[in-house]
């Protein structure tokens, strides 16, 4: 009976054990995970950090985000030591025939280069075509030497010129644009300074006629330039200018193009993407060319309606002309009505001589002002004799 009695608890025992864990024929599922861990994160990609588009002309913003933003341009940086050369050669103290020989430090520049070999002799328009298509480093080393001796120096015109231009966002610290190595500093500029720059290079024919270049050889044709600058061939009407790329910064650009007698600079700072930049800009150039048109307001020499008197020459009065053109762009369908207001003094003392200043003509669309001439005098006026201006004093006309 004893054994039968521990029998029967030891079969209940196990049924319940049974019971406890029931058999399932499912196959087990992998416990869930949250969302947060199944769900990649979708990073939006940001097309710049900024951007501007303005009116070549006469500098005038029509767009533009966080135009006065610092970032390193890279390579742009070398459209200041274009603009240096160019301010040399218009005042003859340079030659674009001039020879320059490579040193040691330029042959051993790298990254974007046309491989310049210490000793090698080309002209600085040869260089200035391998700075400006090619982007070449080396190139540029080449002709900062030439022009100011050492590296260090030329860096010092850039910013002597960068502050004479009023870039008040902009610092150099090299003379291509190259990220900085260890213990120095990168160049900083905005998009508002670039375009400023750019305005000023314009004034140049020459730097357009090198920076519409898509590719052309080098050294006899053994090398083959290829210019970065694909809005060349996206953009109908682009001749220009510069892009820049390194890794921390992004890919930028300063371009520049013509419609209509209409023409814009677009500056894009900080895209992820090379393709990235260069559709923001077309957009911004299409975009602005179709909903701008250039007004001429002022023609140089236009006469300016108000007489002035002249107490000492002979004739007694004169009317000023306008200094200098000056043209405004506006919305396509503006209807805004254009007055001009000149503000002179009723009576000027002493000779006037051809081109001195009078006064200034202000331009206004809508009752605001847009612009400002300079009023001139169109010729020279010579003083009348002693007793014509005694008289003329006493108020007898003779």
């Amino acid at each position: 009976m004893k054994k039968w009695f521990v029998s029967g608890l030891i079969i209940l025992f196990c049924a319940g054990l049974v019971q406890a864990r029931p058999v399932s024929h499912k196959k087990a599922q992998a416990p869930k995970r949250t969302a947060s861990r199944t769900q990649s994160v979708v990073v939006k990609e940001e097309p710049y950090k900024a951007y501007l588009v303005m009116d070549a002309r006469n500098g005038q913003i029509l767009e533009g985000e966080n135009i006065h933003l610092k970032r390193a341009p890279a390579s742009v940086v070398k459209l200041m030591v274009a603009y240096l050369v160019m301010e040399k050669l218009s005042r003859g103290e340079i030659k674009l025939t001039d020879p320059i020989t490579v040193s040691g430090e330029s042959s051993k520049i790298g990254g974007s280069q046309v491989y310049l070999k210490e000793g090698e002799t080309f002209t600085l328009e040869e260089l200035m075509k391998a700075i400006l298509v090619a982007s070449g480093n080396d190139a540029s080393y080449a002709v900062a030497e030439h022009i100011a001796g050492t590296k260090e120096a030329f860096i010092q015109l850039m910013n002597q010129k960068a502050k004479a231009l009023n870039m008040a966002d902009t610092e150099f610290h090299s003379i291509h644009g190259l990220p900085p190595s260890k213990g120095e500093t990168e160049d900083l500029s905005s998009c508002s300074d670039l375009a400023v720059l750019a305005r000023e290079l314009l004034k140049y024919p020459k730097i357009l006629e090198w920076t519409s270049i898509k590719s052309e050889g080098f050294r006899n044709g053994q090398f083959i330039m290829n210019n970065h600058n694909k809005l060349l061939s996206r953009m109908p009407g682009a001749d220009g200018l510069k892009t820049g790329y390194y890794r921390e910064t992004g890919f930028n650009v300063v371009a520049t193009a013509l419609k209509n007698d209409l023409r814009l600079i677009v500056v894009v700072l900080g895209s992820s993407k090379a393709r990235t930049r260069d559709d923001l800009a077309l957009e911004k150039f299409r975009k602005a060319f179709a909903q701008y048109k250039l007004l001429d307001l002022v023609k140089k020499g236009e006469t300016v309606e108000k007489e002035i008197t002249l107490t000492d020459c002979e004739p007694g009065k004169i009317k000023g002309v306008a200094g200098s053109n000056i043209s405004y762009s506006v919305p396509i369908d503006n209807k805004g009505i254009i007055s001009k207001e000149a503000i002179v003094p009723s009576r000027i003392k002493g000779e006037i001589r051809q081109g001195q200043k009078l006064g200034d003509l202000i331009i206004k669309l809508d009752k605001v002002a847009v612009g400002k001439v300079d009023i001139v005098s169109p010729g020279t006026v010579s003083k009348a004799g002693f007793f014509k201006r005694v008289f003329r004093k006493l108020g007898i006309n003779l």
